[in-house]
């Protein structure tokens, strides 16, 4: 897994996401972009990613697509129209994008990140994720904080690994 962080102008929505796609289709990876105010650690979407690779591995999943599934981990929740709100919109974002190779090849993850590098302005973003955002989307409230050791973090890990009990 390689993650691209920085900054992303989105002038047509569907232009991008079409970009992505056609980065992953020539790289044989799967490439998806997420909003980084969502975004609580790198380990958050390595836990969504390896939580999505087990669905499938096991014909649970719930979307046809790699990159769907895993946004689907990443929120958190089984709903793709509710997990949508992870991913980038029009006009100016701060994202991060993840590109893995299901194969593990880490020449098609590397070229994937350098196609995408003419879309995305590289900057340090990942982990500077909106608190009060986060919180709202994980539904994490002040009691719940209050009562684990944990920080916001480790509840939004916690959050990913839940999904597959919440069925």
């Amino acid at each position: 897994m390689r993650l691209l962080d920085g900054r992303a102008t989105v002038d047509d929505l569907d232009a991008f996401l079409a970009t992505l796609d056609d980065v992953a289709e020539a790289t044989g990876t799967t490439v998806q972009a997420f909003d980084a105010d969502y975004v609580v650690s790198a380990a958050h979407l390595q836990r969504a990613l390896d939580r999505a690779d087990r669905a499938i591995a096991r014909g649970e999943n719930i979307a046809r697509e790699r990159a769907v599934e895993l946004l689907c981990y990443a929120a958190g929740r089984r709903q793709i129209n509710r997990a949508l709100e992870m991913g980038v919109g029009e006009g100016a974002n701060r994202v991060v994008v993840l590109v893995d190779s299901p194969a593990g090849d880490e020449a098609a993850e590397a070229e994937a990140v350098e196609r995408l590098r003419e879309h995305v302005t590289e900057a340090s973003v990942l982990g500077e994720h909106d608190e009060a955002t986060v919180r709202t989307f994980f539904d994490v409230s002040d009691a719940e904080l209050d009562a684990v050791e944990g920080d916001l973090t480790e509840l939004v890990l916690e959050r990913v690994a839940l999904l597959d009990v919440e069925k």
